[in-house]
């Protein structure tokens, strides 16, 4: 073969190799790099609410629990697992509270350390705080959403140290020179993940063994257990001092929260008719927390027609029919931001109530008025409930439903806890300015109880939400209809919902078998 035809047939393999490797490219390594291009900025697309509480909030938070911690120490902090629901589906991903509270971060597989004082890095600068959290993967953010990773985290959030999770596992601090480590104590419910090194199961056995943690607890009460610096009770105390007060911009966000609760409520009284089931009803109150762009509902809705409102967490919500000489018991709060109202409405069904409702639900409104009357600050949560169990307890003998002041179980619950991040958030026994709290008295009768068949089924509840003031108390709630004459009335109005109507499903399945 003459030279320049071997340099042809080598230029021909060279083509041939190379068409080779750009249909490889083409098919395997060019989709991967599509998508690596496109997700590489989702972190901070645009199309995403801007008005979240700031990162100077969450700065400021850390601020003020560094300045409360004991001497030498440091506070540490995971976020919530992944859990699964089923097979290859989990739940939901909902933040820890504390978590989200200092550090605004919503992502699962992360941990937060925040120290009295400050340490020093390798690079020769100094820190007080530092998070770990999970990188971007542009594979896995096309199946689960977008990740901040470490620069979204320290451009979105603030953080001067942050970092990949699968950093800490190299993260060297010696925990023995620190008087206490604080922290939650790990309640082993924590699946771990095979194909991630770094998931919060991992995170949490390197900090075990960072930090020496005792796995097996000393149980003979004869031996005292070793002494260590790990603290696993100090740090609830802490964020219940810092989380019941609640700043302005907490507050707006509560406002929002309990308004589209209580929105919902409105919108239910003007729809709701006999024959309903109680999940249309409770379809109502979503819709509504949806049309107001609230992410979540702050607990698992409550919806129970007559006796299933003396269910205190009834949340099957599945009578498929509420009768017309019914009440209906609606405890439901919209999560807007991560802030959650707590709202209660009971309401006959037919719009009216019958003498017997009506003077149950007269009583229970009396105690919840006289207990407002004390709301301010200084005034134990107790001291409410007490309140209106003192009031129930009269106006149940005289209807001669009990026959003397006496423990029972129409009443079984106090009537105060503190709302915000939490639906019963962290906060003191004892009223503050600034605080958001609740009042809900309640009586529930239920079928076969110990007096006149005549208040059998009768379960009523009102519980409204309320911000303490300097002076007294602010009432968040209060667009909400709550006398009698209110609900009656607010029941006659016509709805958005009268004219709404789906297709009989039965119907539906009879034509698709049928294939008209």
């Amino acid at each position: 073969m003459k030279p320049s035809s071997k340099s042809n047939f080598i230029v021909c393999l060279a083509c041939l190799y190379l068409s080779q490797l750009l249909q490889i490219f083409m098919k395997f390594l060019f989709p991967v790099f599509l998508i690596l291009t496109s997700f590489s900025g989702l972190a901070q697309d645009s199309d995403l609410p801007n008005d979240f509480l700031s990162k100077d909030f969450h700065k400021d938070r850390r601020e003020q629990l560094r300045a409360a911690l004991p001497q030498n120490s440091v506070a540490v902090f995971f976020a919530n697992p992944v859990r699964n629901r089923a097979n290859d589906v989990d739940f939901v991903y909902h933040q820890d509270p504390d978590f989200y509270y200092l550090t605004g971060y919503k992502e699962p597989d992360a941990v937060l350390f925040i120290f009295k004082d400050k340490l020093a890095a390798a690079n020769g600068t100094s820190y007080d705080e530092i998070l770990f959290v999970q990188p971007r993967n542009a594979l896995r953010e096309m199946w689960t959403g977008r990740r901040l990773g470490e620069k979204g985290t320290k451009d979105l959030l603030g953080f001067e140290q942050a970092f990949n999770n699968s950093e800490f596992k190299r993260y060297n601090v010696d925990f023995s020179k620190f008087d206490k480590v604080l922290f939650y104590d790990f309640k082993n419910d924590v699946r771990d993940n095979p194909k991630d090194s770094s998931d919060m199961y991992d995170l949490i056995a390197q900090f075990k063994v960072k930090v020496k943690y005792p796995e097996k607890k000393n149980i003979s009460l004869s031996v005292e257990p070793p002494k260590n610096n790990l603290d696993m009770n100090g740090l609830n105390e802490l964020m219940a001092k810092l989380r019941g007060i609640k700043t302005k911009d907490e507050i707006d966000l509560i406002r929002n929260a309990v308004s589209i609760s209580c929105l919902g409520q409105i919108e239910v009284m003007k729809a709701i008719k006999p024959g309903m089931s109680e999940r249309e009803i409770q379809g109502i109150h979503e819709f509504v927390y949806k049309k107001y762009q609230a992410e979540d509902l702050g607990y698992p809705s409550i919806v129970g027609a007559g006796h299933n409102g003396c269910i205190l967490h009834y949340t099957d919500n599945y009578k498929p029919s509420v009768s017309s000489k019914e009440l209906i018991l609606m405890d439901l709060g919209a999560e807007f931001h991560g802030y959650t109202a707590d709202i209660t409405r009971t309401i006959p069904v037919n719009g009216k109530f019958s003498p017997e409702q009506k003077q149950i639900y007269e009583l229970v409104l009396k105690a919840q008025e006289e207990a407002m009357k004390i709301a301010k600050p200084g005034t134990l949560r107790q001291a409410l409930t007490d309140t209106c169990r003192a009031v129930v307890n009269r106006g149940l003998i005289q209807l001669g439903i009990i026959k003397k002041d006496e423990k029972h179980l129409y009443f079984p619950h106090g009537v105060c806890h503190h709302i915000g991040l939490d639906v019963h958030d962290k906060g003191g026994a004892s009223l503050e300015e600034n605080n958001t709290v609740t009042i809900e008295p309640g009586i529930y009768i239920p079928d076969n109880a110990a007096c006149d068949k005549k208040w059998w089924g009768i379960a009523v509840r009102i519980e409204d939400d309320y911000l303490i003031t300097k002076n007294g108390y602010e009432h968040l709630s209060k667009i909400a209809p709550r006398t009698v004459k209110e609900i009656e009335d607010m029941m006659k109005q016509p709805s958005v919902f009268d004219n709404f109507d789906l297709p009989n499903l039965k119907t539906v399945n009879e034509k698709s078998k049928s294939g008209n």
